[in-house]
């Protein structure tokens, strides 16, 4: 159950990463276009202050189906300088069977404009069984550099630039931003750059645009949903050829419901489970 807590970061974000990049016909550090980064009016954000999600994990490997984990998302309003501003914590971990052979005990938080979702702050507290890395993130809002303090194990930690672009995000703020992209404006099966930092580097992806599709997430209901694939990194979690696939509420709030991707041994699948301080009416679920 190595690297739960990178499961749930890949589905917050709609992204993922790994501890190291193996050679692919994919260009991974390859700059492509930047997404849009719009103003977005209070009116048109899909989310506010007192959003709270939560998710289940699960593992699949031949005959075995089990739970594995959960995680919970809390979004808090501010300002910051005169501009209105989110807080969003992310608690992740496994359940108590797990600990007894992985513990995870993730914490990520990251401070964000809501005006138009860029980044502030970003923080990342690692613990899977004996693994250990914690990262700090400052975003330059006029240069888009971030000054990033990445400690890992017992290691000094390492204060480094990295060379950010206005559609570099850290997880959390591309999961918020990407909730409020302009779904008319993406056109299906076509692959849209995602950029986002972790640890010293930043990552150039892409998702896909799949369609819409009526999907069952229990116990919460039958949804209309639209589909995604998101590109992964090849690492020591996943083999990097293949994609996982999101599926969103086609509502106003956008909210995730389910995700499924192969990992090198399994198939993790995650679901929503509860929901609370939604900003508009769940329109999408149809029982």
């Amino acid at each position: 159950m190595k690297y739960i807590g990178t499961v749930f970061a890949m589905f917050l974000s709609l992204a993922s990463y790994a501890q190291k990049i193996t050679a692919e016909d994919y260009d991974y550090k390859k700059k492509r276009d930047c997404m849009e980064v719009r103003m977005i009016s209070e009116d048109s954000l899909a989310f506010k202050p007192g959003e709270k999600l939560k998710y289940v994990v699960n593992y699949r490997w031949g005959g075995i189906s089990t739970d594995v984990g959960s995680a919970t998302v809390l979004l808090s309003g501010f300002t910051n300088e005169g501009r209105p501003a989110f807080h969003s914590k992310v608690w992740g971990s496994t359940t108590p069977v797990f600990d007894r052979l992985f513990k995870v005990r993730d914490y990520y938080e990251a401070k964000f404009y809501g005006d138009n979702c860029r980044p502030i702050y970003f923080h990342r507290n690692v613990s899977e069984g004996k693994y250990r890395v914690t990262n700090h993130y400052y975003f330059n809002d006029r240069t888009h550099e971030i000054s990033a303090r990445v400690k890992k194990m017992d290691y000094q930690p390492l204060d480094t630039i990295l060379p950010g672009r206005i559609c570099t995000f850290d997880l959390l703020s591309l999961f918020y931003f990407s909730r409020n992209m302009d779904f008319d404006r993406i056109p299906l099966n076509v692959e849209q750059p995602i950029s986002f930092a972790i640890d010293e580097e930043i990552f150039e992806l892409y998702f896909k645009y799949l369609g819409k599709e009526v999907i069952t997430v229990k116990p919460l209901g039958t949804f209309r949903a639209m589909k995604f694939a998101a590109r992964l990194v090849a690492g020591e979690v996943f083999s990097g050829k293949e994609e996982m696939i999101i599926w969103v509420t086609d509502d106003r709030n956008r909210v995730p419901l389910l995700f499924e991707s192969p990992i090198i041994v399994g198939t993790v699948r995650g679901k929503l489970s509860g929901f609370s301080g939604l900003k508009f009416p769940l329109e999408s679920k149809i029982k």
